[in-house]
Order: structure tokens, then sequence, then C-alpha cells
């Protein structure tokens, strides 16, 4: 619970002042520059708003928890005067005349925005490596953990070989939450971008319920899946954020409309009511045995704390990343097509017609990865391909759906599953294969909540036999994020998943900063 109890109390008590804090924060965000984690650092106007927040406090009207934190934001949310630039040629230079809704919330709570963090373009991908501002790396390449335990498998003079990939979409955000340059930031979740980078990068990655957070200002993926995400360094802290971004948006027809309620987390002390269910479908194809033994491990964990564990069934799950990919990529195609060299974004030099004008810039703007989406949607939506691709996905994420409520119906609380099939591997390894196939098995075991609109969070759980983050997943029911985070928050004080200890990297000049806790869950 950092925020409410270490940060934000602070704050109240005038240990630091808010400008303090950003300042640190800034200092950070420079001194590792090379994890390429931000696209866009904000240093004038967090500072604005840094001042503007000591004034409040120094007043002593603070706007509530969060006013004074400094936040970075996806570069995928619209921003009022800072560029939002998607990582791709099609956006850069482009800013945004309004902010999304997120993004306002949280500065009406007084948070300070440090800037937009780097992601894959558009948000396509799972490793945030395929970015026209280049890849971002994983804090944990850095940490004194990962450097006792890897035994370097080339002779690299710079060592350039060894850094791990941090997940993606999402993996600017969760690598500056990890690398501690901010307290929270946001990502957006199509089929596991949030929750796929927190478990690679060891913090806390929150996919709420479709339709509890808006989407409106968030550059739209797949509409009838994407989510806003929160990445946190503790439950305690998702579950504040998520307080002060959730409930109904005038701007988005898809939000709820009952009034959101925020809720300060329970200490969970009997589990013995619970019944917790392991989905045995999840046990899939490349789960690596560390991962498998972990989760057994985490079963047990609950088992023997009093709780009710059943193995349950999705039987549709096996069709599901087959599914999710035919429903991703058509609507890709349509939401792709706004970016045409005419409104907004790059436009292509070609004047013969509108037709080779739009052709040059999509061409110039896009890459293949966007490309090859929009060309595999608009396959899948031709008049002959639309009953047979489409409208069958439609129906069999109908069936992913129900699976869900009749496992929920039966009587069980939460499922948990593996968040990753392995934990994070080296660039060079990741590249190997392309982007869709990379997608196909990085979404494997997070896509099916995204089609059913359900909360799930990552909770990282232990560090592997190489010293790297592996989480685990908690999946609830529709609307029930409290009984959701209270269960992730248990269990994140039984594992004591341990901080990240940066070490110096001397070939980027930079600071030695520790941040501790004991590791007993592993």
């Amino acid at each position: 619970g950092g925020l409410r109890l270490q940060v934000s109390a602070a704050l109240r008590e005038g240990r630091v002042a808010p400008t303090e804090l950003c300042q640190s924060c800034l200092a950070l965000i420079k001194s590792t520059k090379f994890l390429n984690a931000y696209i866009t650092v904000a240093e004038e106007s967090a500072l604005k708003q840094a001042e503007e927040s000591d004034q409040r406090y120094r007043r002593g009207q603070p706007l509530g928890a969060l006013d004074g934190v400094p936040i970075a934001v996806k570069d995928n949310f619209n921003t009022a005067g800072i560029e939002t630039t998607c990582a791709s040629n099609m956006l850069k230079g482009y800013i945004s005349p309004y902010n999304a809704t997120v993004v306002q919330k949280l500065l009406d709570q007084g948070a300070v925005l440090l800037g937009k963090t780097n992601l894959d373009e558009f948000a396509m991908g799972s490793g945030s490596t395929d970015g026209v501002f280049g890849p971002v790396r994983n804090p944990w390449s850095y940490s004194r953990q990962y450097k006792e335990k890897s035994v370097p498998k080339s002779s690299c003079e710079d060592k350039e070989c060894e850094w791990v990939i941090p997940g993606g979409s999402s993996g600017g955000s969760a690598a500056a939450v990890s690398s501690c340059t901010c307290f929270a930031a946001l990502g957006s979740d199509t089929g596991g971008s949030t929750r796929n980078p927190a478990a690679h990068c060891g913090v806390v990655g929150l996919k709420p319920t479709y339709g509890l957070i808006s989407r409106h200002g968030l550059v739209p993926l797949v509409n009838s899946m994407d989510v806003p995400g929160i990445l946190t360094r503790s439950v305690d802290d998702a579950a504040l954020v998520l307080g002060s971004l959730a409930g109904h948006d005038p701007k988005d027809s898809t939000t709820i409309q009952d009034n959101f309620k925020p809720f300060e987390l329970p200490n969970l002390t009997d589990v013995s009511k619970l019944s917790i269910g392991i989905p045995k479908e999840y046990h899939a194809p490349g789960l690596s045995s560390e991962i498998l033994a972990l989760w057994s491990k985490a079963a047990d964990l609950f088992k023997d704390a009093g709780a009710k564990v059943i193995e349950v069934s999705l039987p549709h799950t096996r069709y599901s990343i087959v599914c999710y990919h035919v429903l991703c990529t058509a609507e890709v195609a349509s939401n792709m097509a706004r970016f045409d060299g005419l409104e907004y974004g790059h436009r292509g030099a070609m004047k013969q017609s509108t037709e080779s004008l739009y052709a040059a810039t999509r061409r110039e703007g896009f890459n293949d990865v966007v490309r090859g989406r929009i060309l595999a949607g608009n396959y899948f939506l031709l008049k002959q391909n639309y009953e047979n691709y489409f409208v069958k996905a439609q129906k069999v994420r109908r069936l992913i759906a129900n699976d869900f409520l009749k496992v929920f119906r039966s009587g069980v609380d939460l499922l948990l599953t593996p968040t990753t099939l392995s934990d994070a591997v080296p660039y060079p390894e990741f590249i190997k294969e392309d982007n869709r196939t990379r997608s196909t098995q990085d979404d494997i075991l997070t896509q099916a909540a995204n089609m059913a609109g359900l909360p799930a969070i990552n909770v990282p759980t232990a560090l592997s036999e190489r010293g790297l983050p592996v989480g685990l997943q908690f999946i609830g029911r529709s609307f029930q994020e409290k009984q959701l985070l209270t269960v992730a928050k248990w269990f994140e004080k039984q594992v004591k998943f341990p901080m990240i200890q940066l070490e110096e990297v001397k070939r980027h000049d930079h600071g030695v900063f520790q941040h501790q806790k004991s590791a007993s869950f592993s």
C-alpha cells in the first residue's frame, strides 16, 4: 500500500514535497534512459503540476491520495499539449486537443504526469520491441538478482545480447513502474497487454471489467476488448488508482451507468470460504515446467490456508486464440481506416490521386505488423468470408464467455492461472520469430478474459531460476474487482515478492539505487 500509506502520508505530513518527488523521478528517468521506457518526458509541465500540488498541500487542501504522485501514461492515450504517437510514424508530431478521460481523472486528482511510455506500434505486439522509437529493455536485465544467476550465452563484448524483453504491448509502462521512475502507470489491455509486461517486469497489472473504466481518448485497437490497464508496485496501489478512474463517462457509451464507489481493500485473514478454480485447459503447450510448478505451489498455498481448490474446465479455451486473432484483425482493419493522411497524422507526398495519397501515407506511416493485421482483417471482412470467419468467431466468443459464466455459477469465486508461458526471453531470441507468432504464444493465457470482458490481475509471485520475475493471474467475476483485489492482496502478502535491486551499469554511467523486500516464495 505504498501510495496511500507511505507516499501520500509523507506528502500530507510535509516530509517530502511534490516538487522534490517529481525532481527525483525525473532524475531517475534520465539515469535509466537506456531502458527506453519513455517516448516523451514532459519535464516542464510535470514540474508545473508538482508546484501547484505544493501549494495545495501548503494550504492543507490536497485533492486526494494521488495529489502530487508522479505517474506515467502509455503513449496511446490522448494527452492535451503532449505528443501522442502510438510509437508510429503515422502519428509522429501529433498533439491531441483533449485528454483521454482516464488521464483527465488522474490530473483532476492532482497526479503529476511525467510523460508518455513506449509500446509496440499501435499496441500490436507482446514484447514492446516493434515501435518506431526502438525496443524497451526490461529493468530486471540490470538487476543484481538476474546478474547473479544468469550465465552469458554469448561472448558479445558489450553484453547487449543479455538484456531481456519487458513484454508488451505496455512494456514501457511496466518498465517505468518496475524501475521506480513513477509510482503508477496506465497501460492498455486488449489481449493481455497490461498483464503480460507486468508478469515479466515483476509488477502488479490490473485489467478491469470491460465497461468499468472509460476508453474515451484511448486510440482504439479492438473496441470490443480494449480496456485501460493499471500498473503499480502493489495490489493496494492498483485499487487506489482504480478508485480514481472507474465509473460512468458520458463520452463512452460502453461504460457502466451506475456510480462506482472507491474502496479500501480489507486485510483478508480467512480464505476458508473461498473457492478457487484451476482451469485444466490453461496447462497449455509450451508452459514451462518452472511456471507449472509455481502454479501448483500457489494452489497448494490456498488449499493449506483452508480454501476450496478445484479443477474446472473451460472447454472452448482451445479455440480462443484463433478466435481472438480473427476478431482482433477485423476490428484493427476498421479502426486503422481513419489514418488516411487527410485529417491528422502523417501525409504522403503522392499527389496524383486521392488513392495514391492513401496508399503512400499508409505505406510510409505503418510498419509491417500493422499493415499485416489490416490485410488479414480486411480478408476476414470480405463479403464471401464474413460469415465463415467474423460471424463464426463472434459465436465462438459467446461460447468462451459462457464457459466462464458456468464456472462462476457453479460456486467458483476466482480462477488461478499462469500469466505467461515462461519468464522473459533475451531480445535476440525474441525477434527470431515474427510478431504474429510471438503474439499468438504470449496472448494464449490472457486473451480469453478480454473476450469475456472479465477482470483479471497479474500478481508477481517469484523469481525464476534465472533471477527474472514470474507472475500468476487471477480472473474474477464481472464487476467484482473488490473481491478479486482482496484475494490478490492476500496472495501478495503470502508470496513476499522481492523488489528489484538495480545495480550500477558502468557503460550507462548511472548510479546505484536499491529497493528491497524479503523473498520467501520461490
